[in-house]
């Protein structure tokens, strides 16, 4: 595996990853039928708000990280590639600075939840969702740095 720092031109790429992973851990969720905004948030918010990273085995994109300070924004990995030691290894190059950091999951999400808190994460809040766009109960995970 390799990590590699993501541009703009990775936006396709970070838009599969997530639709595949949300599709595979996430079916409580309706899949996004626009393909198109996914693209455009991507290109314009996503990848130039935050450092991303992508990893990729035998050249083949299959995770990203992206993150900026103070917050986790996005740990995404392919489920055949789940279970391998990508995510860990994403994160820990989002947390490499050593600095506090948070996220959002939703609550459902049990297997991200316990990725997080096996790894030190801690659970601060726990919301109904009327605050994100998929009105889904969520919950807000702080990492408290080194």
């Amino acid at each position: 595996m390799i990590l590699r720092r993501a541009s703009v031109s990775d936006a396709s790429t970070c838009a599969m990853v997530q639709r595949e992973a949300n599709l595979a851990s996430l079916p409580f969720l309706p899949a996004d039928p626009d393909i198109n905004g996914a693209l455009t948030f991507f290109e314009t918010v996503l990848l130039l708000e935050n450092e991303t990273w992508i990893a990729e085995v035998d050249g083949q994109p299959v995770a990203y990280v992206a993150f900026h300070p103070g917050w986790l924004e996005h740990l995404y990995v392919l489920p055949a590639y789940q279970g391998r030691g990508i995510g860990p290894t994403l994160m820990a190059k989002a947390l490499e600075d050593g600095s506090a950091r948070e996220l959002w999951t939703f609550q459902k999400n049990a297997r991200a939840r316990k990725f997080y808190e096996d790894r030190g994460w801690v659970l601060v809040e726990l919301t109904d969702g009327q605050g994100n766009r998929e009105k889904e109960p969520d919950a807000r995970y702080a990492w408290p740095g080194r």
